[in-house]
């Protein structure tokens, strides 16, 4: 991940106390930068980017890097309330961008790949392996 120029915002934790997601700002990107952590569940993911949204508000940020290379697990549970409660309100609070890197877990790239196919109709977004690519991309939408 890139440090340099980030602020850390704010971590939340699982139900066990680890890291869930961390949340980074670039101010000079004017990105936020999410990473997760561990495997996931429909309701993590929820509350997850509940907190995410609420920093884009928070900062004005049209921008995320989604990073999912620390993650595994089923959360498609969570794809209709992400396309039809989410994703709306998200896209009116100015989010335009999303550069989602996968996670190397084949079962959490699929759910990952329904994500992207479902919302690819709704914002710029694009999979990546790796977080260069996925800088790059974002910085020239």
């Amino acid at each position: 991940m890139l440090t340099a120029e980030a602020v850390h915002l704010t971590t939340i934790a699982d139900c066990y106390g680890a890291p869930l997601a961390e949340y980074y700002f670039f101010p000079d990107h004017s990105l936020l930068y999410i990473s997760w952590h561990g495997q996931l569940t429909a309701a993590e993911v929820i509350r997850g980017v509940l907190e995410g949204t609420r920093l884009l508000e928070e900062y004005a940020l049209q921008r995320v890097l989604n990073d999912k290379r620390d993650t595994g697990g089923d959360w498609s549970e969570a794809l209709p309330w992400l396309e039809y409660e989410w994703m709306p309100k998200a896209v009116a609070a100015g989010l335009r961008a999303i550069a989602y890197i996968l996670s190397p877990n084949l079962d959490a790239q699929i759910v990952s790949q329904e994500f992207v196919a479902t919302m690819h109709d709704h914002i710029q977004i694009s999979l990546f392996t790796n977080e260069e690519d996925a800088r790059q991309w974002l910085q020239a939408q």
